[in-house]
């Protein structure tokens, strides 16, 4: 199975989208919407903001390892 290392984080205060890339060692916990400057954790649950915002669940998840949590 191939690991997708691009994911598409939806701002939930502003609906702006924006690709990024995803780090492959390590969770993002927190990420800075480009457009509102909202600032977004994960949400109850979820390891990082990839999971909880984005198109793509993180390298981690997507591999079964969950090394966030």
């Amino acid at each position: 199975m191939d690991i997708l290392l691009e994911s598409t984080i939806i701002c939930p205060t502003c609906n702006h989208k924006a690709i990024e890339k995803m780090p492959t060692t390590t969770c993002q916990f927190f990420y800075k919407c480009e457009n509102c400057k909202a600032l977004l954790k994960p949400k109850e649950g979820e390891c990082c903001v990839y999971c909880s915002y984005g198109t793509v669940k993180c390298p981690s998840i997507q591999k079964k390892e969950n090394v966030c949590g």
